[in-house]
This record gives structure tokens, C-alpha cells and sequence, in this order.
């Protein structure tokens, strides 16, 4: 199917941007506020129109969605509804802009850490002496019924780089969950419970096992067999 030209002054400024993301950019590609405005040099405000489609399911990404990005730079993520379309536009799907009480809502619910890392707000990265800075990112999941909703979710900015954590399927995860055996269920409860992972004493072992030298693994080894005797 044509789409129509974004340059039909007839239409919207709304309408004209998602045509000019659709033709002129193209999914996953990336474009600058001054590309935008020198397109539409005669359309007042031009940025917010370009904004409000993310409230028809349209992804407009910015550095804060994405560290690869620089600062003045936007990525067309994903087609939402066909606006340029009558009666295609209903009720906006969601709110893409955060209020600051929303976001710090959800960091709460996340004490405060990176959800991917486990990392906290002005710590340093163990391998370098940069300091974590987090923010609130839409995760796409995969819910049982197949859909994908978006929800909310604390993650450092190393993290958000570096696309980890992104892929979530809910529904295989609750039938991984189903599938436990009850001690299973009991120590995953218990991880739950405290946010954190304990390793057994075996794990601990078995750790510092992987990191001796072969003369030393080879006493453990013995000591092993020993023991099974």
C-alpha cells in the first residue's frame, strides 16, 4: 500500500511526522531534532508533535532510552497505530514522558538498583572507576496471552547500552517456575524474598576450585576421591 506524502501540508503536523519517520528515516534508523525541524520548517512545534505519536504506540527512542545515542539524537523504533488512517486512532495506547513522582515510584519498587546488574545509583563499576547512573526504561515482555506489553523497569545506563535483559517472555518463565521441584521452589522463594541469590557452600567451593592452579586442583581432586572411598 502507498502512504501518503508527508509533504501534504493538508494533514496534521502528528500525521506528517510519523509519514516522514515511515519514508524519509525508516524503522531502526536514527535522525537529529535539526533533520526534523529543516523538514518541517513552517510546522510550529514540530518535536512535540513527533512526541505525542508515542502515545499511539509509536517508539521514538533518545539517549535516555538508549546510551548509544547522542544527545540530540532520536531512533524510530517502532510503528504504532496508521494515524494518517481515519477512525485507525483511538485512545492513546500509553504515556510515553515519566513524571518524576512515576519514576521515582518505580525505583522505590526496585530498591534502588539496576534490575539487570544489581548495581546502585553512584556506585562503581567493578572494572572501572565510572559511577552507575540509573534511570526508568520500558522493558518489552511477552505476556501469557502472546501480546507484548511494555512495563517499567530501573536499569543503569551501562546496562541500557549494552541491550541485556531485554528479551522477556513471561509466559516461559511461569511454566520454568511451574516446573520446579518443591526444595527448587522453597530456595528460589527464598531468593525472592531477600532480592538476592545466595550461593551453597558447594557453588563457593566449586568457585574457588575454577581458579586454582593445576597442581592445586589436582590435591582437591584427590582429597575428592578420598572421600567417595
Amino acid at each position: 500500500m502507498t502512504l501518503p506524502s508527508w509533504q501534504n501540508e493538508g494533514f496534521g503536523g502528528k500525521i506528517r511526522a510519523a509519514l516522514w519517520l515511515e519514508t524519509e528515516v525508516g524503522l531502526g534508523n536514527t535522525f537529529t531534532k535539526t533533520q526534523l525541524r529543516a523538514a518541517f520548517p513552517n510546522v510550529a512545534q514540530i518535536d512535540r508533535r513527533l512526541r505525542d505519536l508515542r502515545d499511539y504506540g509509536w517508539q521514538i527512542h533518545t539517549s535516555r532510552d538508549d546510551a548509544s545515542l547522542n544527545q540530540d539524537e532520536q531512533r524510530y523504533a517502532h510503528r504504532g497505530a496508521e494515524v494518517w488512517i481515519p477512525g485507525q486512532v483511538k485512545t492513546p495506547q500509553h504515556k510515553n514522558s515519566l513524571t518524576a513522582q512515576q519514576r521515582t515510584k518505580v525505583m522505590q519498587a526496585d530498591d534502588f538498583l539496576c534490575r539487570t546488574c544489581g548495581i546502585g545509583a553512584g556506585e562503581s563499576y567493578d572494572d572501572s572507576i565510572d559511577q552507575a547512573q540509573l534511570n526508568v526504561t520500558r522493558r518489552p515482555v511477552r505476556l501469557t496471552d502472546g501480546t507484548i506489553g511494555h512495563q517499567l523497569v530501573t536499569e543503569c545506563k551501562r546496562c541500557r547500552s549494552g541491550g541485556s535483559g531485554t528479551d522477556v517472555d513471561l509466559g516461559e518463565l511461569l511454566a520454568m517456575v511451574e516446573a520446579l521441584g518443591p526444595l527448587e521452589c522453597k530456595v528460589l522463594a527464598g531468593w525472592i524474598k531477600a532480592d538476592r541469590r545466595s550461593r551453597s557452600a558447594l557453588e563457593k567451593l566449586w568457585g574457588n576450585y575454577r581458579g586454582l592452579p593445576e597442581e592445586s586442583r589436582r590435591a582437591v581432586e584427590q582429597a575428592l576421591t578420598s572421600g567417595q572411598q
